[in-house]
């Protein structure tokens, strides 16, 4: 992978995502840095997964669609019926042939940052958390996943698996197998660290 200019793609974002969106990346991108820092991981390589993860968020639809088409990833049918999340897989595509990273580190953080799965490594760990707790976030609980998550990476996964099962479960969407197999890898972590938590 060529070195890559962190000015060039903060451009390219900005000129390509809303001022919210943008906003969004960037802090995604810190409180990936932050979480890298706290768990051993690399802070460049989780900054630059971060700020990358919805370079597609906004393009069109069928322009996702196309990308997805031409990516080597594996694609359940629930993916495919779920429109809002085509920019993970769009994306991790695209960073591929627009700026050559083969690093799958970072191709796969963005392409699981949506969904998750089961196994992931410490950078798909880290973009997916830092997704749902960068710093705009305020929905209902955020602020405590955002302080638990800083502190135990693992007790966040499952607080963060929990929370968006739920969120599809109230908004009556499918849900990926991927994510049922993260839920439950995080599930068996919490009940074995804390087998009296009720």
């Amino acid at each position: 992978m060529a070195e890559l200019n962190i000015a060039e793609i903060k451009e390219y974002l900005g000129a390509n995502l809303s001022a919210r969106r943008f906003e969004h990346s960037l802090n995604v991108a810190e409180a990936a840095k932050k979480l890298a820092e706290i768990n051993g991981a690399d802070p460049d390589k989780a900054y630059l997964s971060g700020l990358l993860h919805d370079i597609c968020k906004e393009i069109p639809i069928e322009k996702q669609a196309a990308l997805m088409k031409r990516s080597d990833f594996e694609i359940s049918p629930v993916e495919w019926g779920a429109k809002k999340t085509y920019h993970a897989v769009a994306g991790a595509w695209f960073v591929r042939e627009k700026y050559g990273i083969t690093d799958p580190d970072i191709f796969n953080a963005i392409r699981w940052h949506t969904v998750g799965k089961g196994g992931m490594n410490i950078y798909e760990k880290i973009i997916f958390m830092a997704d749902l707790i960068s710093d705009e976030r305020d929905y209902s609980g955020a602020e405590e996943l955002r302080e638990l998550t800083y502190r135990d990476l693992e007790r966040g996964l499952y607080e963060g698996f929990k929370w968006m099962i739920q969120e599809n479960l109230e908004k009556r969407r499918l849900i990926p197998q991927s994510t049922f197999d993260a839920y439950n890898e995080y599930t068996e972590i919490e009940i074995r660290r804390f087998p009296d938590k009720n």
